[in-house]
């Protein structure tokens, strides 16, 4: 099973946005595990999941996260404004799942 994090300033606003992700994987018939992150938690997170995408409005860490992933040999993109705004979760679950082919 693919593991999925969404990170945000404290995990919050990402997890409306992931229980739209769940579904849309649901009704695929897909097996993800998708949860919402604080930054704070980064380190550890990166960790025991296979991908991160980080909210817009913590775009700003984007480098140092990448960085700090491409150690564990795993992928950190920020989510596309328009999708998170609008909470597309079949949108940003497709951007989480590009990543994982990239990585594989």
């Amino acid at each position: 099973m693919k593991k999925i994090f969404l990170c945000c300033s404290a995990g919050m606003s990402t997890s409306m946005l992931v229980k739209k992700m769940e579904q849309t994987a649901v009704d695929r018939g897909l097996e993800v595990k998708i949860d919402a992150v604080g930054m704070a938690n980064f380190e550890q997170a990166i960790e025991s999941y296979d991908v991160c995408l980080l909210g817009p409005q913590i775009k700003f860490k984007l480098a140092d996260f990448q960085a700090h992933a491409a150690k564990l040999h795993k992928r950190v993109e920020a989510i596309d404004p328009m999708a998170y705004g609008m909470m597309k979760g079949e949108q940003v679950l497709d951007q989480a799942l590009a990543l994982l082919e990239e990585t594989a």
